[in-house]
C-alpha cells in the first residue's frame, strides 16, 4: 500500500469556473471567482502542509464493518461539523445528508462486493462526509481524510442557478471517494498524464458505482459523469462523457466540454495542472470502448482489470502508455494470455491512439514541474484571478 497526499481534488474543473467568471451574470461571476480562489487556497494549503509524499493522517484501526458518518457544516468551513447521521441511523429530513450517506454506502458496496476492498484504505476506514459547506459553494472534494460537499446555487434566484447540490449525483460521490482509494494505493501524481489518469480512474469508478447501484448493463448506461448536477439553465448532460468525450456540455455561460477522446487531440497545457481534467477523456474513452466490447456489467471484467491494475501495478508517475500496457498484463493474469478480454484491452487502447507493444511513447512529454505546489495550475489560477478582481475593483 502506498499512501500519498495530493492536493485537494475538486470535482468541478477550474476552467469551468473561469468561463462562468467571464460569461455569467454579475452574481454568477462573483460566485465563480470566490469559488476559484477558495479551491485554490484549499489546494495550496494541502500542498504546503502535507507535501506530496509519505503522508498518513488518522490511520484507522482494522475493522470489517461498514461505518459512515455524515456531518452538517451549516454553511461554515470548520470540518467536519455537527454529526447529522451515523451508521444505521434512520434517514433525516435533510436530503443532502441522506444522499451523502447513501452515496458513501453505494461506493463502499461496489468496492467491497465486487473487488473485496475493505473501505477506502482497505482497513475498514470510516467514511466521513460533510455537507452544506460554505454558502454557494459550487464543488465537492476529497481532502485526504473525508468528503466535503457544497450546496451549489440553491441560494441564487432560480433563473441564475447553474449547479444543483453536489450530493445529487451518485457518480460524483463515487468519483471523489475513489480519489481516496488512489491516495492509499498508487498515489498517482496530480499533474500531467499521471494526474489525468488519477481523474480518469475516479470517473471510471464513479460511473461503475452508479451502474452497480442500479444494476445497469454497459450498453444501457449513458456514461455521463455528473448527471443531474446542472440545472435546467445549462445546456449540458453532465460534466464529462466517457462515451463521447467533448460532448457533455456546450453552454454560453460555462463553455464547451474540452475533453479529447484520442491522442491526436491531446491538449498540451500548463493550465489545470497540465490538463488533468481535460486529457482524462482519453483513458475514459478507452475504458468505455473496452466495456462495450466485453459486454455485460462493466464493473465485472472491465472493472476488475482497471481495479487490479490500479492497486497492484500503478506507481506515482505512470503515464497513459504504461497504464495501457499494465492493463493488458492484468487482463492476461485474470483471464488468460490471448483471451478475448486481453484482446479487448489492446483494441480499446488502439481506438484512442495508444499502442504499447512497440516500446515507444505515444504521448507528448508531461507539462508541469517537480515541486509540490503546482505553480502552473493552482498558483497561476490564483494570481490571474487576483488580477481580474483588481481590474474589476473587487479586491
Amino acid at each position: 500500500m502506498c499512501i500519498r497526499m495530493n492536493p485537494v481534488q475538486c470535482f468541478i474543473p477550474p476552467f469551468v469556473l473561469q468561463e462562468i467568471s467571464k460569461n455569467g451574470s454579475p452574481a454568477q461571476q462573483e460566485r465563480a471567482l470566490h469559488n476559484l480562489v477558495s479551491s485554490t487556497q484549499l489546494r495550496a494549503m494541502r500542498a504546503v502542509t502535507s507535501g506530496t509524499i509519505g503522508f498518513v493522517d488518522r490511520p484507522s484501526e482494522f475493522t470489517t464493518v461498514k461505518e459512515r458518518l455524515v456531518y452538517d457544516v451549516e454553511q461554515g468551513t470548520v470540518l467536519p461539523g455537527s454529526l447529522a447521521r451515523g451508521e444505521g441511523d434512520p434517514p433525516t429530513d435533510d436530503v443532502a445528508v441522506n444522499e451523502a450517506y447513501d452515496g458513501a454506502g453505494a461506493t463502499y458496496d461496489l468496492f467491497k462486493d465486487v473487488y473485496g476492498r475493505n473501505s477506502i484504505d482497505d482497513r475498514g476506514m470510516t467514511i466521513e462526509s460533510s455537507v452544506h459547506y460554505r454558502i454557494g459553494y459550487d464543488n465537492a472534494f476529497w481532502d485526504g481524510r473525508q468528503m466535503v460537499y457544497g450546496d451549489g446555487d440553491e441560494n441564487l434566484p432560480e433563473d441564475e442557478r447553474l449547479f444543483n447540490r453536489f450530493t445529487i449525483a451518485l457518480d460524483v460521490i463515487g468519483h471523489e471517494l475513489t480519489h481516496g482509494i488512489t491516495q492509499h494505493e498508487s498515489g498517482l501524481l496530480y499533474r500531467g498524464q499521471p494526474g489525468a489518469l488519477n481523474e480518469s480512474i475516479s470517473d471510471v469508478f464513479g460511473a461503475l458505482v452508479s451502474q452497480y447501484a442500479s444494476r445497469e448493463l454497459a450498453e444501457e448506461s449513458d456514461w455521463i459523469i455528473g448527471k443531474g448536477l446542472f440545472t435546467a439553465n445549462v445546456n449540458g448532460r453532465g460534466i464529462r462523457s466517457l462515451k463521447e468525450p467533448g460532448t457533455a456540455y456546450d453552454d454560453p455561460v460555462i463553455g464547451k466540454d474540452p475533453q479529447p477522446g484520442h491522442m491526436d487531440q491531446f491538449v498540451d497545457t500548463t493550465e489545470d495542472s497540465g490538463g488533468v481534467h481535460i486529457n482524462s477523456g482519453i483513458p475514459n474513452h478507452a475504458f468505455y470502448v473496452m466495456a462495450m466490447e466485453i459486454g455485460g456489467y462493466a464493473w465485472e471484467k472491465t472493472g476488475r482489470i482497471w481495479y487490479g491494475t490500479m492497486v497492484d501495478k500503478v506507481s506515482g508517475d505512470t503515464d497513459f502508455q504504461n497504464f495501457a500496457r499494465l492493463t493488458f498484463v492484468t487482463a492476461g493474469e485474470l483471464y488468460g494470455v490471448g483471451s478475448l478480454e486481453q484482446q479487448a484491452v489492446r483494441s480499446s487502447w488502439t481506438e484512442v491512439g495508444i499502442k504499447f507493444d512497440e516500446g515507444i511513447d505515444n504521448g507528448p512529454p508531461d507539462p508541469g514541474n517537480d515541486i509540490g505546489l503546482d505553480q502552473s495550475g493552482c498558483l497561476q489560477t490564483f494570481m490571474s484571478l487576483e488580477a481580474v478582481r483588481w481590474f474589476r475593483g473587487r479586491g
